[in-house]
C-alpha cells in the first residue's frame, strides 16, 4: 500500500473557532475519502489544510505527491476561451496539450473551447474546473463540493473520472453535502467531530 497523503493529529482553527482536532486520516493509491456533515462542520477546511492552502493549529500533514484542488472558485483566467485558459494551467502544470483535450472529453467540454470562461454558466464552470484537475494528472485529488451546480450527465461524468483515476492508482479527498455513487467510497463525518 502506497500512501499519497497522511494527516497527523490535525487541529483547525478558524477565527476564535476550534474546528477540529486530533484529526489524522491517510489515502492510499486507488482510495477515496468522502468527508461530511453540515456547513461549518471543517469540511472545507480541513481540504484547504490537506492541500497546503491553510495552516493547521495543530499537526502535521505529508503529502507524497502532487495535488490538485476544486474549492468555490474555478481558477481559470475568466477573460481566455476555455481551451486556452486550461492550456494555460498545463503549461504550469508541464503537461502536455493532448492531456487538457482528454480532460475536456471526459468533462464533454468540446463544444464550449472556444467560449470565454465569463461566459460559462455554473455547472459549465465547475466542469471546467475538473477539467483543469483532470489535466494536472496530479495523484491526489482534493474536492470540495465538486458536484455543486452540475446536472445529472455531469455527475455521471464526475463520478467516471474519479473512478479513472482511483483506477490508474490516483487518491481522492472529497468533501460534499450529498452522497455520489462512488464504489468503495471510506467516509468521515465531520459533524460528529464539532
Amino acid at each position: 500500500m502506497t500512501l499519497l497523503l497522511q494527516l497527523d493529529r490535525i487541529a483547525c482553527i478558524r477565527g476564535d473557532r476550534l474546528l477540529f482536532e486530533g484529526l489524522s486520516l491517510a489515502l492510499a493509491r486507488g482510495e477515496a475519502l468522502w468527508l461530511r456533515g453540515p456547513n461549518g462542520a471543517g469540511k472545507s477546511s480541513l481540504i484547504r489544510v490537506a492541500a497546503g492552502l491553510l495552516r493547521a493549529a495543530a499537526g502535521t500533514v505529508t503529502r507524497h505527491e502532487r495535488c490538485a484542488l476544486i474549492d468555490e472558485a474555478a481558477a481559470l483566467d475568466a477573460e481566455l476561451p476555455l481551451r486556452r485558459a486550461l492550456d494555460l494551467w498545463a503549461r504550469i502544470d508541464g503537461i502536455d496539450g493532448p492531456m487538457t483535450q482528454r480532460a475536456m472529453e471526459a468533462m464533454a467540454l468540446g463544444a464550449l473551447a472556444e467560449v470565454p470562461v465569463s461566459m460559462l454558466s455554473t455547472g459549465q464552470r465547475k466542469r471546467a474546473a475538473m477539467a483543469r484537475v483532470i489535466g494536472s494528472a496530479a495523484p491526489i485529488w482534493m474536492l470540495d463540493e465538486p458536484a455543486n451546480g452540475m446536472d445529472d450527465a455531469a455527475r455521471t461524468r464526475l463520478v467516471a473520472a474519479i473512478a479513472a483515476h482511483r483506477a490508474n492508482g490516483g487518491a481522492v479527498l472529497l468533501a460534499s453535502h450529498f452522497a455520489l455513487d462512488i464504489p468503495n467510497l471510506a467516509e468521515l463525518d465531520m459533524g460528529a467531530r464539532a
